[in-house]
């Protein structure tokens, strides 16, 4: 699960990005505004975190660009500010959660997870579906009540299709959701497909049934 932490204030967003890489995020930075109009305008993410005072404009007309874009992102702003018309704004516009600096890491981390769940998975956790089970929070999968060992990109990938079921994915998409702005690195996407055969092939072992589809020339659909 990738996120995007739109701050100026480097040690905050370093300690943000150290905490929250230890809960298996992939995490990008953004200092600026117009850094942050980059970002979102070029990636898509599961969780914004956005300051509102930034150097180059303001915050909410990042929500407000999100908007305009169609973007499906969850937004948290973190910011100084605590005015009630800062955060009524906010939430109005779009973002989903509200936080005011300072704030313990550990609650950070619990608002992101709210977030993510409400938006893919309609607040479920455990996610369920026929005798396969993700719990979220924990990071585990199992089926029929057996452990199933994966990789953290290997969770990420299968949350993923499930998130975006009967939708069909691209490599390039899976490749920046699984990499971030780094994928525009890779000559090809191969690792994409090593990162899903293996993840077919662990599911096939457990027992369960082949929902994870090859598009042939297009990419990859969760099929249920």
């Amino acid at each position: 699960m990738k996120i995007l932490i739109i701050e100026d204030e480097r040690d905050l967003a370093v300690s943000i990005t150290d905490y929250l890489s230890g809960e298996q995020y992939l995490c990008e930075t953004a200092a600026t505004y117009h850094q942050a109009l980059d970002k979102i305008s070029s990636y898509q993410y599961d969780c914004i975190l956005l300051d509102l005072m930034l150097p180059g404009g303001d915050g909410i007309e990042i929500l407000a660009e999100l908007k305009r874009q169609n973007k499906q992102d969850g937004v948290i702003i973190i910011s100084a500010k605590n005015s009630f018309e800062d955060k009524i704004k906010g939430l109005q516009i779009g973002a989903d959660d509200y936080l005011t600096k300072p704030f313990h890491l550990p609650e950070l981390a619990a608002r992101i997870y709210s977030v993510i769940r409400r938006r893919h998975f309609g607040n479920a956790n455990p996610i369920l579906q026929q005798g396969l089970e993700i719990d979220v929070l924990a990071k585990t999968v199992s089926v029929n009540n057996q452990a199933v060992l994966l990789t953290r990109k290997e969770f990420d990938l299968l949350l993923y299709f499930m998130g975006n079921k009967n939708r069909v994915i691209s490599k390039s998409a899976l490749a920046e959701h699984l990499s971030g702005d780094l994928a525009d690195l890779f000559d090809n996407h191969d690792f994409v497909y090593a990162h899903i055969k293996n993840l077919k092939k662990k599911l096939t072992e457990a027992g369960y049934g082949n929902f994870l589809k090859t598009i042939y020339g297009t990419g990859y659909k969760w099929e249920v």
